[in-house]
């Protein structure tokens, strides 16, 4: 993992345009945290362009927070369209474990697209992989299960990389897993900090191969950036402008000092 700022830097240079069909309520974010990590984000869900939008994109995110059936039917010509082009599809199963409706919807999306990366806190996580468990809205739940394991038995079942979001973010391809402990308390205040975490994975899909890799790397500089937001901020207010502008003063001094990352 000596590579986590170089995949920074490589991000930065390229600019990735993230092609994102996503949650309504964290839109604004999702877009400002894509521009502030380097990359260009674009937020087209209507079904007419969708798939000339994504033959532009270097990667596809895909959020089911405020689900609708139109907006369903777009994923699923957005994904179609990027597994023809051959980039990476990072799905947020925000609220999975909620309603049986995004319950549905999440394995209408899996069997019909090939998904790269599975992302969601330990309770939607759980409910992808077949475990009965209650999420509370878009918040976790209290999921009493081995969450390492969870993490590579879907990972190899989906033949995607799998991303648990919480204190301890977990992701794992089925073969490596990785446990990030980067990332502060005031995150979870705060509508949408998980929504902006999966345009930054996306970002890192995009310019590096090795998802799991990719993913990892992606988290410890997102969290990173909130950590140094946090010593200047007076709560969750100036915490999300601080943040945006510590994404920008990411260094490699910084990344590879305060890096909390660890092979389990």
């Amino acid at each position: 993992m000596e590579k986590i700022f170089e995949r920074l830097e490589k991000a930065r240079k390229i600019a990735p345009l993230v092609h994102h069909i996503t949650n309504y309520v964290t839109v604004e974010n999702c877009a400002n945290i894509t521009k502030c990590f380097g990359a260009s984000p674009v937020m087209a869900d209507a079904k007419e362009e969708v798939c000339d939008m994504v033959k532009l994109a270097d990667a596809l995110v895909l959020n089911i927070g405020t689900l609708n059936q139109i907006q369903i039917e777009s994923m699923k010509l957005a994904g179609q369209t990027a597994n023809k082009k051959g980039i990476p599809i990072v799905l947020d199963v925000c609220g999975a474990g909620a309603t049986k409706y995004r319950n549905e919807t999440c394995k209408e999306l899996c069997s019909s697209i090939k998904v790269s990366v599975i992302k969601g806190n330990l309770s939607e996580i759980a409910t992808i992989a077949g475990l009965s468990v209650q999420t509370k809205g878009v918040d976790s739940g209290n999921v009493n299960v081995d969450k390492y394991e969870i993490a590579r038995t879907l990972a190899n079942t989906m033949k995607a990389v799998v991303v648990i979001t919480g204190v301890e973010d977990i992701v794992s391809n089925g073969e490596n897993t990785y446990s990030i402990k980067n990332g502060v308390p005031v995150m979870g205040k705060i509508v949408g900090t998980g929504c902006m975490a999966t345009s930054v994975i996306a970002i890192f899909c995009a310019i590096e191969k090795d998802y799991a890799l990719a993913c990892a790397s992606a988290l410890v500089c997102y969290e990173i950036a909130a950590e140094n937001a946090e010593k200047t901020s007076d709560g969750p207010g100036t915490f999300v402008s601080n943040f945006f502008d510590k994404i920008l003063m990411l260094s490699e001094i910084s990344v590879n000092k305060m890096k909390r990352i660890y092979k389990i």
